[in-house]
């Protein structure tokens, strides 16, 4: 329950003496402070952030009251200027409560409550290390459920989302989220932990407190659902200096060992963090990066593959390493739907819109690697019309073997006219291969527009359409509210234009099998979407297109990691008329500190009898 002092000092009322850390923190996410000056604020230094623009340190109550709901640490933001504290020193703090939002109100994270332009005075003597004991995280200690509802249905309920949870009362028994909120700046723990997302350029990784959330088999924690969020995630990053204490390079199934603790914090790519005061000694497990089988000669292979902004300005290594993932750990496959090219100057924002340096430098990079001598088809896009990087135009390309598949060129397509489905003499045929389907459709607005070609393998017309939905990160467009915000459920603002661009697509397959029910169709690429998602069902209506994904094992549907979570962006969707095909993703990227894109590449294979 609430302290007398807390009683004593809530604004507005005369206290007699200063509010304690509990008391400014209250029993929701936001001060009853907020804004209010506050005088000789007790506490003890457990961490100090000395670098970059947002210095300070962390300062914990070691008398804590006994609501679980208010958080007994809280964040001094001294700005560029060195804090001049040490762990350990016991001080008296005067300051303005502010709550800040990481990453600017309107993205739609979690406020961070701190005191700001403070002065502080020693308590008389330093503690000595005798930090308050951390808070350990664990399967028992943090919540199945991740948030509750704003709206006040049960959790997943779902709903329009967009309410926020920033005034309501703390559970912190009840969920996840609000667990740690109660936290909040306090000194916690995590012990013999299992890296659940890899270390990232920015030195940080995630790890799960429980190890049967939703394992995957090769470490990870899986996403499965809009109710599977997995709160037993966290975030780890480090206070220790780099350079004695380098930050360990974990893939994903490394372990934590021993003890990890420091404060709890929350930033903008991730939610909450636990910043490292002690880190755990790294225990490497050896993933090993994955290998499919090379296709029989009777087997259509088909990838996708992101190439994450590759362009003439990419390091040669990329090259190097993208060509032995397609030539060595795809085996080659017969056509891969790439996304992601930029144009022939990379993000300088020039005007150029053509790629063929781009795709003559990767082509020529996997002949090197002992690979087929690929050629490709693609269409340049209008000028800063596709979204991505700016300045990189990005696009969808096919490359394919000729040695193994012909491509029909029709001509016709450029940037602007759509391609249509001809019916000739009782089998379908595109206007031009390649061409967009629907390009100037207002469903592609700032996205990417699907690429249609026709090929030929062993007597058979294949039909494949090579795809990159608009992100979920909204570009140019509004992006989604983040799962670990104060918006819950968190609206998915990108989802109906990913809706609407499955159903023109869906539509165009469609048309494809009215002319032949049974035409063979590919449509891969990344979709930006889930497998349960609304994008992903309307592809699949009317048995248009099937998800050959869905035969795998539930816990192993997985290509792409973010925020410690093992997720489906990319998909290879067939049609009735390619038949029972085999479908393979190949973990090569996501689940490594060292990759080279942050997709992984799948390959389908389709037997032709």
């Amino acid at each position: 329950m609430p302290s007398s002092a807390g009683a004593a000092d809530a604004p507005g009322a005369a206290g007699a003496h200063a509010p304690r850390i509990h008391d400014i923190q209250g029993r929701t996410r936001l001060s009853p402070f907020a804004g209010r000056e506050v005088t000789g604020v007790p506490g003890i230094v457990t961490g100090v952030r000395d670098f970059g623009a947002a210095r300070g340190f962390w300062l914990q109550d070691p008398h804590p009251d006994r609501d679980r709901a208010t958080s007994e640490g809280i964040y001094v933001h001294t700005g560029g200027d060195s804090p001049g504290v040490e762990v350990g020193d016991a001080l008296r703090i005067t300051g303005k409560v502010q709550e800040y939002y990481p990453g600017g109100k309107e993205a739609g994270n979690q406020s961070v409550t701190e005191l700001s332009g403070a002065t502080w005075r020693t308590a008389g003597h330093r503690s000595r290390g005798r930090l308050p004991r951390a808070v350990r995280l664990t399967a028992r200690s943090v919540p199945e459920a991740y948030a509750p509802d704003a709206d006040g249905g049960p959790p997943g309920s779902g709903g329009s989302g967009g309410g926020s949870i920033e005034n309501r009362p703390l559970r912190p028994g009840r969920y996840a989220l609000d667990r740690y909120e109660s936290l909040e700046g306090m000194r916690v723990s995590v012990h013999d932990v299992r890296v659940t997302g890899p270390t990232s350029r920015y030195h940080d990784l995630w790890v799960t407190t429980d190890p049967k959330q939703n394992p995957t088999p090769r470490g990870g924690t899986l996403y499965g659902s809009y109710e599977d969020q997995n709160g037993a995630r966290v975030k780890v990053s480090s206070l220790l200096p780099l350079d004695e204490h380098p930050f360990p390079e974990a893939d994903v199934g490394d372990e934590l060992l021993r003890t990890t603790e420091g404060p709890l914090d929350y930033e903008q790519y991730g939610g909450y963090t636990l910043r490292a005061t002690k880190l755990g000694e790294h225990r490497d497990n050896h993933l090993k990066r994955e290998r499919t089988r090379k296709q029989r000669r009777s087997e259509l292979a088909v990838a996708t593959y992101n190439v994450e902004n590759l362009s003439p300005k990419s390091e040669p290594a990329k090259f190097e390493r993208l060509a032995e993932g397609l030539v060595t750990n795809l085996s080659s496959p017969d056509i891969v739907t790439v996304e992601e090219v930029q144009d022939d100057t990379g993000p300088t924002d020039d005007g150029t819109v053509g790629a063929d340096r781009t795709l003559k430098m990767l082509t020529e990079a996997i002949r090197k690697a002992g690979g087929p001598s690929y050629e490709w088809r693609q269409i340049n896009p209008a000028d800063k019309a596709d979204g991505g990087q700016p300045g990189g135009n990005i696009r969808v390309a096919f490359l394919y073997n000729p040695e193994r598949v012909s491509f029909t060129d029709r001509p016709g397509g450029d940037t602007t006219t759509p391609v249509r489905v001809e019916d000739k003499g009782g089998s379908p045929a595109l206007s031009a291969s390649p061409g967009r389907i629907a390009p100037q459709d207002p469903a592609w607005q700032a996205s990417r527009k699907p690429l249609a070609g026709e090929f030929r393998f062993r007597g058979r017309t294949v039909f494949v359409v090579a795809n990159h939905f608009s992100s979920k990160g909204g570009g140019d467009l509004d992006g989604d509210q983040p799962m670990e915000g104060r918006f819950q459920p968190p609206a998915r603002h990108s989802e109906p234009q990913r809706i609407e661009q499955a159903r023109l697509l869906s539509g165009f397959v469609r048309d494809l099998r009215a002319v032949d029910p049974n035409a063979v169709v590919v449509a891969g690429g990344d979709f930006n979407d889930f497998p349960f998602s609304p994008a992903l069902k309307t592809l699949r209506s009317g048995r248009a297109l099937t998800s050959p994904m869905n035969r795998l094992p539930a816990d192993e549907r997985y290509g792409y990691v973010f925020n410690g979570n093992s997720q489906t962006l990319d998909h290879l969707l067939t049609s009735p008329g390619a038949g029972r095909t085999e479908y393979d993703i190949v973990h090569i990227n996501a689940e490594f500190a060292d990759q080279i894109s942050d997709h992984d590449p799948s390959v389908v294979r389709i037997t032709r009898h």
